[in-house]
């Protein structure tokens, strides 16, 4: 679908959807639970689904509207006949969080995805199943593990994906005795796991942390029933502020201002691209929020802008440093692309005019809405309907607050 955004500032109070990362994580806590979990404020987004259509192939019952059921006792199932294939969607989350979980439950796994899913690193895990005899393949955009997850140290890196941690998380405390996590780098994105570790202790499971590379997980833990509420989602939040920075003006409402969400930093960043002067923002804690700063550091007039740490952008959903850098600067921005860092240096208006492709990108396809309101003429955004993945409402809400858009189904 392409979208064409006419130029002009926005209006109105909006509440963002609800947190992704929340959800998935206690959509998962709940459907390993021993009992019945409601959870409400629950948005169905195509990664969510993902999490809901492999938590029901791991034999919990989990409702589309958010209600999730324990199904057949979750237990070592290594009788089991080969295992249903799991469909991930584009959802780096549900792929990650979920492979160790299998491997506690049933000994084994088949997983596939859409996208750039599949090819997206998995050399953590990997690693980890060569020295425990678990075997993998790879193949055909299809990849199985299959073996025993015993109890023991797993010695995982800490500076690839936060998302490899929180899988062994989840599984390690289904397994039959103690285990530890020891990182071997420092851990980055921080408030993933601190979310992680909130969902688990939520549903009564203890996990002992030395907040740098040690994580202690007692064995024959339960996850206890709870009936939980999805928070507002910071994330998808930080384009709203965005667009605040650039001239319109919101009211962003429906967030948790204590959250253990690692991405309420945009607020502090916020204030921080109101001021003059040179800034270095460091994002490594939280890589998701460089498309929105980065549309907030392109309008900064005559200023510089560096966002730094942000290697891990490249295994996104699109190669994210390369794909922001074309689209701003293709709407008349001037960003300069470095293997971990932009560089950015900030103009009074956008010329608009162009064409831009989302790159099958949400936070692209966002970030470029978002650009259009300070563009002296229109932006076309192609491949439109990618925003489905994080925020499906997103081009109603922006309507709502006075976007004026039209939609055009592409053509094949």
């Amino acid at each position: 679908m392409n979208v064409t955004i006419t130029p002009g500032k926005l209006s109105g109070a909006i509440t963002p959807p609800p947190s992704k990362s929340q959800a998935h994580r206690l959509i998962i806590a709940a459907a390993l639970s021993d009992g019945f979990c409601r959870l409400s404020n629950v948005a169905l987004s195509q990664d969510i689904q993902a999490t809901l259509r492999c938590m029901r192939t791991l034999d919990a019952d989990a409702s589309a509207d958010g209600t999730i059921i324990r199904g057949a006792d979750l237990v070592d199932g290594h009788d089991d006949p080969a295992p249903e294939r799991m469909d991930c969607g584009e959802s780096g989350s549900t792929l990650r969080f979920l492979i160790p979980v299998a491997l506690a439950l049933k000994g084994k796994g088949m997983f596939t995805g859409h996208g750039r899913l599949m090819e997206r690193p998995q050399e953590p895990y990997f690693e980890l199943f060569r020295e425990k005899g678990i075997s993998y393949q790879r193949k055909d955009n299809i990849l199985t593990v299959e073996g025993r997850l015993e109890p023991g140290v797993f010695s995982i890196r800490g500076d690839v994906s936060s998302q490899f941690i929180t899988g062994l998380l989840y599984a390690l405390p289904l397994l039959s005795g103690d285990s530890e996590i020891v990182l071997t780098t420092d851990l980055e994105s921080r408030g993933y796991v601190d979310m992680t570790l909130d969902a688990l202790e939520q549903f009564g499971v203890r996990v002992g942390y030395d907040g740098a590379r040690t994580f202690r997980v007692p064995g024959n833990q339960y996850y206890r029933h709870q009936d939980k509420t999805i928070e507002g989602d910071w994330s998808n939040a930080a384009f709203w502020y965005a667009a605040n920075r650039l001239g319109s003006r919101l009211d962003v409402q429906g967030l948790n201002p204590d959250s253990v969400q690692g991405d309420r930093c945009i607020a502090s960043f916020y204030e921080q691209l109101g001021g003059g002067g040179t800034l270095d923002l460091d994002v490594r804690e939280c890589p998701d929020l460089v498309p929105p700063l980065a549309v907030m550091a392109a309008l900064r007039a005559g200023e510089t802008t560096r966002i730094v740490n942000a290697g891990r952008l490249r295994i996104k959903e699109s190669d994210r440093l390369a794909s922001v850098t074309q689209v701003l600067n293709a709407l008349g921005a001037d960003v300069e692309e470095h293997p971990d860092h932009l560089v950015i240096r900030g103009k009074e208006k956008l010329a608009g005019g162009a064409e831009v492709d989302s790159h099958n990108d949400h936070r692209i396809a966002m970030m470029a809405a978002v650009a259009a309101t300070r563009c002296a003429a229109p932006v076309t955004v192609s491949g439109g309907e990618c925003v489905a993945k994080s925020y499906p409402n997103f081009w109603e809400d922006y309507e709502a607050l006075g976007g004026q858009i039209a939609r055009e189904e592409e053509t094949v």
